[in-house]
This record gives C-alpha cells, sequence and structure tokens, in this order.
C-alpha cells in the first residue's frame, strides 16, 4: 500500500522536486552573488564588519514562517506569489555566506596580497584575481552550508500554499498517513546530499591548485 501510493504520485513527486530545486537554488544564486560585494566591504573596512556581520546573524534568527507572512506586506506582493520565497531565502542565503566570504578573504596570506601589489595589480583587479579565488575553498564550503539549510527551510512555504516537497507533510498531516511525509523526507534527505556531493566536486575542480597542495 505504501509503495503503490508513492508509484501512483511518482510524477507529482517529480514535481514538486523540481520545484523543490528551484526555491532551493535560485535564491542560494543570488545570496552568493550579493555576499560577495558584501563580504568584500566587511573585510575592506573592519569597522563595517561587526556592523554588516551582526545585522546578517540577526536576519538569520528570523523564523521563516514570520517572513513568508511579512514579506507580501512589506512587498506589496500576493501571500501565494513565488517571490516572496526567493527573497526569504535570499536573506537567509545572504545572512550565512556575508561572514564566510569575508573572513575568506582574510584568511589570503599576506604575502600573495605582496606578491599581487608588486605586479602593479589595481585594487579591483587583485580582488578579482588573487584575493577571490584563493578564497574559494571558504565559499564552496559556505556554498554547501547554505544549499542544505535552504532544502530544509524551502519545505515551511507549504504551511503558505507554495508547492514542493514540503507539500509531501502537509498531504500527509491531512490524510492522517505516514506515507508522503516520509517520501518528502527521504527525497529531501536525497536532494541534500547529492548537491552537497555536487558542490564539493565543483569545488575541487575550480580549486586543482589547492588539492596539490594538500598532496
Amino acid at each position: 500500500m505504501k509503495i503503490a501510493w508513492i508509484l501512483d504520485n511518482l510524477p507529482m513527486i517529480g514535481e514538486l522536486t523540481i520545484s523543490h530545486l528551484f526555491y532551493t537554488l535560485l535564491p542560494t544564486v543570488i545570496g552568493l552573488v550579493v555576499s560577495i560585494p558584501l563580504g568584500g566591504v566587511a573585510y575592506r573596512y573592519r569597522k563595517l564588519y561587526g556592523v554588516i556581520v551582526n545585522i546578517s546573524s540577526v536576519l538569520y534568527t528570523v523564523p521563516s514562517l514570520a517572513l513568508f507572512v511579512l514579506l507580501p506586506k512589506i512587498l506589496g506582493t500576493r501571500i501565494l506569489d513565488p517571490l516572496n520565497v526567493v527573497i526569504a531565502l535570499t536573506v537567509y542565503s545572504v545572512a550565512l555566506m556575508v561572514r564566510e566570504v569575508a573572513d575568506g578573504l582574510a584568511s589570503v596570506p599576506r604575502e600573495v596580497l605582496d606578491a599581487a601589489e608588486g605586479m602593479g595589480l589595481t585594487s579591483m583587479q587583485r580582488f578579482f584575481r588573487v584575493e577571490l579565488p584563493v578564497a574559494l575553498p571558504v565559499l564552496f564550503g559556505a556554498l554547501r552550508v547554505v544549499v542544505v539549510s535552504n532544502i530544509s527551510i524551502v519545505t515551511v512555504a507549504a504551511l503558505v500554499g507554495i508547492s514542493q516537497l514540503g507539500s509531501l507533510f502537509t498531504i500527509g498531516f491531512s490524510r492522517r498517513t505516514f506515507v508522503p511525509i516520509i517520501a518528502g523526507l527521504v527525497v529531501c534527505l536525497v536532494l541534500a546530499l547529492v548537491l552537497d556531493r555536487l558542490i564539493a566536486a565543483l569545488g575541487k575542480a575550480v580549486t586543482p591548485w589547492r588539492e596539490r597542495n594538500m598532496a
């Protein structure tokens, strides 16, 4: 009976999985794009480090359900507008990544920066050609945390009517059966494991020098 329900609803589970991936990955990418300049400012201007990091930490403590409900009033959107979920998850992504970006840039050895200055690189060239590439291992580590976190948080959006794997939890609750809930948990777990491994592999691929140094 349990397997039969899953087999009968595979198309729906597949659609919910694709939707879940969308709400997980889009905010993660946007969050990374926003976090790099914010983290760069926090790193470059140390007086702003505490302000930026503390604000991001406070934002992450806001309960996700409360944020999903408040955003429509702030943005003037509908409660079922997917934009609310994208913005909320982007806020959480930035909150988790901005400190890691700043700390990753701060981890670049002084001698590397001195060599870049000796080559005549401008501040912008040094950032994109030296500091950011050297900080990539830290950034990819942060991305792994953010993706797993977002996979979990997205499920809460089912409570405000946004369809994704969290919808299986509400289906199971309304029908008083554990089968959809277990199916949703398993798929979320698989997604987290697969995406974590993919990001880790991508991180190794774009930082081959790190593997050589560890060998």
